[in-house]
């Protein structure tokens, strides 16, 4: 996994997790990743610094540290709703404004994903398998 700083063409600031540096290529030149803020497929990767520890080997890195994929994982399901096989239908009453707007994750197949990106709907891959709530 990598993680890239970006910025799209209005100039909004965010990070984002890939595969690899292959994979951001290959998404980006396909018009799959867009800006969180305004859903702009024009992104470039921004200028970055490596992170360096503190030293210590591989002992530092050892801790209890949640892997950054959790990490992500965690975020997306503490901030949206996760709507299962309804994604693609949600996603696009969202866009065309039967629905209100509000964060939401789920499942599309590739073909209702790819109808959606056709459509202007701002969607995103998750590089993680959704899960459902568990309560």
């Amino acid at each position: 996994m990598i993680r890239y700083s970006l910025t799209c063409s209005e100039g909004h600031d965010f990070d984002s997790w890939f595969a690899s540096s292959a994979a951001f290529d290959t998404l980006s030149e396909a018009g799959r990743v867009a800006c969180p803020s305004c859903g702009s497929a024009r992104v470039s990767k921004a200028l970055m610094a490596p992170g360096v520890g503190a030293g210590g080997g591989d002992a530092a890195l050892s801790g209890a540290a949640p892997h950054p994929l959790e990490l992500l994982r965690r975020e997306i399901e503490a901030k949206s709703e996760y709507v299962g096989r309804d994604f693609a239908s949600r996603a696009r009453a969202m866009h065309e404004g039967a629905a209100p707007a509000r964060p939401i994750h789920g499942e599309a197949r590739p073909a209702e994903a790819r109808v959606l990106i056709e459509e202007g709907v701002p969607i995103a891959p998750l590089p993680f398998r959704p899960r459902a709530k568990t309560n």
